[in-house]
C-alpha cells in the first residue's frame, strides 16, 4: 500500500469533495461556499425542501482538533467544550473526514455529527477528564487517560440513516 502524507490544504479539498460526491449520490443537491475557510460551513446540501449546512473537517492523523481555542488555564476541558459548543449554531452539521490509514484509491471514513454530540464526546475523553481533539480511535498510553480507548460511536457514521437521524 502506497501512501501519501499531502498538505492540510489537499486534505481540506479531497475532504469536501469526498463530502459532497456522498451527498449528491443520495440524491442531495449540493452547494459548495464559494472561497477558501468561510465561516461556520462547506457545503448546503438539499433534498425535499430539507437544507442542512454542512461544516466539512478533513483530517490524515487520525483526530480532528476542534476546541483548543476555547482551553485556557482559568477553565477545565469540560467548561471549553460547552463554550465552544454554545457558538455553535444548531443548523450545522460536521463532516468528520478521516484519510488515515487510507491508500489514494480508498474511501476514507466519514461521520456526521452534531456540536453537541462532539462537545459530550469530548467531555468523555481521557477517562472523562476531557480532551480538546477528537479522536478517531486512540489508545491513551500514558497519563491520567492511560489504558482508556477514545473512539467514535459507529451510529455518526455517514450514512442515509444517519443523515435522516439529523434532518429528523
Amino acid at each position: 500500500m502506497f501512501l501519501v502524507k499531502v498538505s492540510s490544504w489537499h486534505i481540506g479539498i479531497a475532504a469536501e469533495a469526498f463530502a459532497a460526491g456522498l451527498f449528491a449520490r443520495l440524491g442531495f443537491n449540493v452547494s459548495v461556499q464559494y472561497g477558501a475557510n468561510q465561516p461556520e460551513y462547506d457545503l448546503l446540501v438539499e433534498k425535499n425542501k430539507e437544507v442542512m449546512m454542512v461544516s466539512v473537517k478533513g483530517s490524515q492523523t487520525g483526530s480532528w482538533g476542534m476546541i483548543q481555542k476555547y482551553k485556557n488555564k482559568s477553565n477545565t476541558y469540560h467548561e471549553a467544550a460547552d463554550e465552544w459548543s454554545a457558538d455553535q449554531s444548531d443548523k450545522v452539521i460536521f463532516c468528520l473526514v478521516q484519510f488515515r490509514g487510507k491508500d489514494e484509491m480508498t474511501m476514507p471514513n466519514l461521520y456526521l455529527v452534531r456540536h453537541n454530540e462532539i462537545a459530550e464526546t469530548l467531555k468523555k475523553s481521557r477517562n472523562g477528564v476531557g480532551e480538546t481533539i477528537l479522536h478517531e480511535n486512540h489508545t491513551w498510553k500514558s497519563g491520567i487517560g492511560h489504558g482508556t480507548t477514545d473512539r467514535l460511536p459507529e451510529r455518526w457514521r455517514f450514512s442515509p440513516d444517519r443523515i435522516n437521524e439529523l434532518i429528523g
